[in-house]
């Protein structure tokens, strides 16, 4: 079984001690973490002004996916994948000049995240075990 597995099944335990308010609230903690990486990321790679691009940053609620809690970070502007994964540059006449490579903002973000993720799960399953013994 891999760690990976492992940490899915206790949170889905923690899931359900405590109607999973403990795992909600981790899982909340865990997207803001989530959101903050990603703003620095972006902050440091974006450098000319896009709108909007920072402040529409935002962290999503927990919801249910395919049988696990889960949470992201994600971007309301509507220019945010073009900023993300690229573009063609085009003039009002239609003619290209260019490509615009992406940032990879998100995925580099997910990245830089997972191994504090991975250590802050642990943590909290060590803390429901604790609580649950007691």
């Amino acid at each position: 079984m891999s760690l990976d597995k492992l940490s899915k099944d206790l949170l889905k335990m923690a899931n359900t001690i405590n109607n999973g308010k403990d795992a909600k609230e981790f899982l909340k903690k865990s997207g803001n973490k989530l959101k903050n990486k990603t703003l620095n990321v972006a902050k440091s790679r974006v450098k000319e002004s896009t709108g909007n691009y920072i402040k529409s940053i935002k962290r999503g609620k927990v919801y249910d996916f395919k049988g696990a809690l889960a949470v992201r970070a994600y971007s309301t502007a509507p220019h945010a994948h073009l900023i993300e994964y690229g573009h063609i540059k085009k003039d009002r006449t239609g003619r290209e000049h260019g490509f615009q490579r992406g940032y990879h903002v998100f995925g580099t973000a997910q990245k830089e995240f997972e191994e504090e993720f991975y250590q802050d799960t642990e943590k909290f399953i060590d803390e429901v075990l604790m609580k649950d013994f007691k």
